[in-house]
């Protein structure tokens, strides 16, 4: 489902059910707050508006203590869209929305710009100038202009809370299954192939040069096997072995994620050329960490050793168990 996206307070209308948060990278726990949102929007038959912000709200607070983002704006949109939202609300964060009051934040944005009918968060929201608000004041004020309050509680499994604290420490960690277990759905980094140093053509492994963003969250530096897609042709998957890190057997200095598409030299029948195509690289496992080699021909031979394993971890995988991992 493609959702209607609102980038300003103007384009946003209502009444609806409105559903608030940060949202970074829809975990499982942010599907249960926005599917809960969805069967409140179904009973009281209104749209689903979620509403979330650009940049994280730290960036302005407190700039430069923003952890890295778990998804772009884009795949956040894409799969709140998934998650049953009708239309999202990407809000600026500035400073004139730092500085809202709680109830300025409820009077401005949840009933005027919204007509908000109902609202629904988790129950450990907070909001407004330096959090003043919480779901007790929004329950109170609510009550007095006519919405309900649902705010649910915070879900995990076997002990483990979904966050996105912790996809961030289990991909950080290089640990991209276990941060898909968290997400409910691979995780991915995308942006732009650029041109890099053109040694992996002339080693017999082209690879595309993903343009990461500054502030993206990026796995640990090692060898992952994944997929990569164009995002103008999502359904158009191709398995990859992923390279995160420095290049350090040419004395590299600067962190790269690059992607040799396997058998991926023509596509049918075409040659496979993906500069300055966005495209989004999707972590399925890790093979193993970063490696400096005394020669090109041992890193010719591991990279060999490399692509033989990413096509045994690929074809290991349940395709089932992993069938919302793109859009349909």
């Amino acid at each position: 489902m493609n959702p209607q996206v609102w980038t300003s307070l103007e384009e946003a209308s209502g009444p609806c059910v409105v559903s608030v948060g940060t949202f970074d990278g829809v975990h499982r726990g942010h599907r249960v707050v926005v599917q809960t949102a969805r069967a409140v929007a179904d009973r009281i038959g209104l749209p689903l508006v979620v509403l979330t912000f650009d940049p994280h709200p730290m960036s302005v607070v407190r700039p430069g203590t923003q952890p890295p983002a778990v998804a772009t704006v884009r795949h956040r949109v894409e799969l709140l869209g998934r998650s049953g939202a009708d239309a999202v609300l990407v809000l600026p964060f500035d400073s004139s929305v730092a500085a809202l009051s709680a109830d300025e934040f409820i009077d401005l944005v949840l009933v005027h710009a919204l007509d908000a009918h109902a609202v629904v968060v988790g129950d450990d929201f907070r909001f407004g100038h330096r959090a003043g608000g919480d779901v007790a004041l929004l329950r109170d004020r609510g009550a007095e202009r006519g919405f309900e309050v649902v705010a649910v509680a915070p879900v995990g499994h076997q002990g483990v809370r979904w966050s996105s604290t912790e996809v961030r420490r289990r991909v950080g960690a290089g640990d991209v299954a276990g941060a898909a277990d968290v997400l409910g759905h691979l995780f991915e980094v995308e942006g732009p192939v650029g041109r890099g140093d053109q040694r992996g053509r002339a080693l017999g492994y082209p690879t595309a040069n993903l343009a990461v963003a500054p502030g993206m969250l990026v796995p640990a530096d090692g060898v992952y096997a994944g997929y990569l897609r164009r995002l103008d042709a999502p359904l158009h998957v191709m398995p990859a072995a992923v390279s995160v890190g420095t290049n350090p057997t040419f004395d590299g200095s600067t962190r790269r994620v690059e992607a040799y598409v396997l058998d991926g030299d023509t596509i049918d029948g075409d040659t496979l050329d993906l500069y300055g195509v966005e495209v989004a690289i999707s972590f399925v496992a890790r093979l193993r960490g970063q490696q400096r080699f005394d020669d090109v021909p041992g890193l010719v031979a591991q990279m060999a050793l490399d692509v033989a394993r990413t096509r045994e971890a690929l074809e290991a995988v349940d395709a089932s168990a992993l069938s919302a991992r793109w859009p349909t």
